[in-house]
């Protein structure tokens, strides 16, 4: 499989489903890589509520990168991902907004429950308009079969997707794994998001 190949199949399957909704559960780990086996097929993860957890790699796992980017990127046409929080007047408050390359154009469109936060969703769609004001920017995000009206204020984080490697997940990365629980209470890990440079993925 192509990095390119690989990166829309985990972007797929990372943004396209809430995490309850996958057989078997999914289990979750927000995280920083404290330690890496020598062989590389397993990470001691602390995640972000403090506690200690080992994240198992193998061929099957997909590496994906979150790279900077900035709320200019997010332009009309744009395909873009947007977790958020009910808003006031029926609008959603934007928790971080990630930006799809042209080539992942369609992965998990549409609007549905995510895990973010309690309440969170996830709106993957396409930019019909952008409207700039003092407070931020509000975006109307389109997909098939309806849209959202989406604030973005100038604290909120906007990240962009590319295709990672096993070489990116080294200690003091941050990352988000999702894979299956194993009996031992690791995760098996079928995908990984890896923040660049020091980057925490927002998601």
């Amino acid at each position: 499989m192509t990095p390119l190949r690989a990166a829309l199949f985990a972007a797929v399957t990372f943004f396209a489903l809430p995490a309850f909704a996958e057989s078997p559960p999914t289990a979750v780990a927000r995280a920083t890589i404290e330690r890496v086996a020598p062989d590389g097929g397993s990470l001691v993860v602390r995640t972000r509520a403090g506690e200690e957890e080992t994240v198992r790699i193998s061929d099957k796992t997909t590496v994906m990168l979150v790279v900077p980017a900035a709320l200019a990127d997010v332009k009309p046409g744009a395909f873009i991902g947007v977790a958020a929080l009910p808003g006031e007047g029926g609008e959603l408050k934007a928790m971080e907004v990630h930006v799809f390359p042209e080539a992942l154009r369609g992965t998990g469109e549409g609007f549905r429950p995510f895990d973010l936060a309690p309440g969170s969703t996830m709106t993957n769609g396409a930019v019909a308009a952008r409207v700039d004001g003092v407070e931020g920017s509000k975006l109307t995000v389109s997909y098939k079969g309806g849209q959202q009206t989406i604030v973005v204020d100038p604290e909120a984080p906007v990240v962009a997707l590319a295709p990672g490697a096993r070489a990116d997940l080294k200690p003091g990365a941050a990352i988000i794994a999702r894979g299956s629980k194993a009996s031992d209470g690791a995760i098996d890990a079928a995908r990984v998001l890896v923040g660049k440079d020091g980057l925490v993925p927002p998601f």
